[in-house]
């Protein structure tokens, strides 16, 4: 039986969202496949700022993720990959999630208004860069019609990143698969 996904709004972030960003992201589980511990506040800054510069210029970013009572939980969003490394010059689609607000459907609700949101906007492709073991995404990276293309070397570390593509040309075949507990984000 599925579940319906939660409401989730999505919206530009401000600087504020970057304190908020530093507190739900200060989880080291949270951050077990982003560096394994918290970021510093600075980062966040930077970040907010970036993905105001990307909406403005591109018509869509990282968003901030809010839930049904306005908290910040998170972000999800596109930008393009910056890294001198994997699928350069790709749009990637990503999302992070404070721990508290796990398996209840957020990331797939935001993501898939996210798919949206960058088709609108022209957007003919996109990928998800995942690594190995992170069982969350892979899930939710499937669940929105993605699939596994390729591995890139990890620049730092021993393993190959994950990379899912979408093309976003044709309606996307969602797998709804939400209530299943192996693949809540």
């Amino acid at each position: 039986m599925n579940r319906p996904l939660p409401a989730v709004r999505l919206r530009v972030p401000t600087h504020e969202d970057a304190v908020a960003w530093h507190r739900v992201f200060g989880d080291p589980e949270v951050m077990e496949f982003h560096g394994g511990r918290p970021a510093a506040l600075s980062v966040y800054e930077e970040l907010t700022a970036r993905q105001r510069r990307h909406d403005a210029e591109l018509g869509f970013c990282l968003w901030t993720m809010l839930d049904e009572t306005g908290e910040v939980i998170g972000f999800t969003g596109a930008q393009p990959w910056r890294p001198g490394w994997g699928p350069v010059g790709e749009t990637e689609i990503g999302w992070r999630l404070g721990r508290a607000h796990w398996g209840k459907g957020y990331v797939t609700a935001a993501a898939r208004e996210t798919l949206q949101r960058v088709r609108a906007a022209g957007v003919k492709e996109v990928v998800a860069m995942v690594r190995p073991g992170n069982e969350r995404s892979i899930a939710v990276a499937r669940r929105l019609g993605m699939r596994s293309a390729e591995t890139y070397p990890h620049p730092t570390l021993d393993e190959r990143a994950l990379c899912f593509r979408l093309a976003l040309d044709s309606p996307a075949d969602p797998v709804d698969d939400a209530d299943h507990p192996d693949n809540a984000e």
